[in-house]
């Protein structure tokens, strides 16, 4: 049994793989000043919720872009589940050939999304990840990181958009019954969820042209908000919801011998 942990900067997502299928997802709140000794109960009691145990995990995989929090899961894993965690980090098996300027600067979480993406889809493709930037990762046909592009999520927009302006509160993130706001409500919704999709068709396109010469170029997303906008917009063709999840899985598989 492979326990997998992906530390986002919002969200921790943790899976559950065994024997060829995910016997269980989860995602937590990403809150930097808990002790390990805390999420280790927050693990223990969602293992028992599925009828797990720690003792039947045999490896864990982890991906994480909050440095502080690593080493606090790699406790846990060592303290807690008697394991020693794989870490996508320099130095690890990825079968990801990094083609950027400077390759150090590429979050583990692109290069894990990028080594999925090859594996279970194929190339080329653009994988647009909704956390808490958004972020489009392009892989070529032959599995390599060509780079991409980083915009702010949907919810540090909203979030700004609330705390910057006086007379403007929160409102649920959905898109609103037609683009022409009749109150404050649906107009902020408009401006935030159709300006957004407006935001990922127009990079889309832009990266596809930039890539005319390879091809249909895929479109995958997986984040938080990927279903939601998936469903507002065509360009995206597949949604892989724990798509960082199978790509620690596959690198974890790549490791292991």
């Amino acid at each position: 049994m492979l326990l997998t942990i992906d530390i986002g900067n919002t969200n921790i997502t943790l899976g559950v793989w065994r024997n060829g299928e995910w016997l269980a997802h989860w995602r937590a709140q990403t809150v930097r000043e808990r002790m390990p000794d805390e999420y280790a109960v927050l693990l223990k009691a969602l293992f028992a919720e599925h009828g797990l145990r720690f003792e039947d995990v045999e490896g864990v995989a982890l991906g994480s872009v909050v440095p502080t929090l690593t080493g606090a899961f790699e406790e846990i894993c060592e303290r807690y589940i008697g394991r020693r965690a794989l870490v996508v980090a320099p130095g690890v098996r990825t079968g990801v050939r990094i083609r950027v300027d400077n390759p150090a600067e590429v979050g583990a979480d692109r290069i894990i999304n990028t080594a999925a993406v090859h594996r279970l889809y194929g190339g080329p493709a653009i994988v647009v990840d909704f956390g808490t930037a958004t972020t489009f990762d392009v892989v070529s046909a032959e599995g390599d990181y060509l780079g991409g592009a980083i915009a702010p999520g949907l919810g540090i927009a909203h979030d700004a958009l609330v705390q910057r302006a006086a007379r403007l509160y929160r409102v649920d993130l959905i898109p609103p019954p037609a683009a022409i706001g009749h109150n404050t409500i649906t107009a902020m919704q408009s401006g935030l969820m159709y300006g957004y999709i407006g935001l990922v068709e127009g990079l889309v396109a832009r990266i596809r042209r930039e890539l005319a010469d390879q091809g249909h170029v895929k479109v995958l997303a997986t984040g938080g908000l990927a279903e939601v906008i998936a469903r507002e917009t065509a360009v995206i063709e597949i949604i892989a919801p724990w798509l960082t999840l199978d790509g620690l899985r596959l690198i974890y598989d790549l490791n292991r011998g």
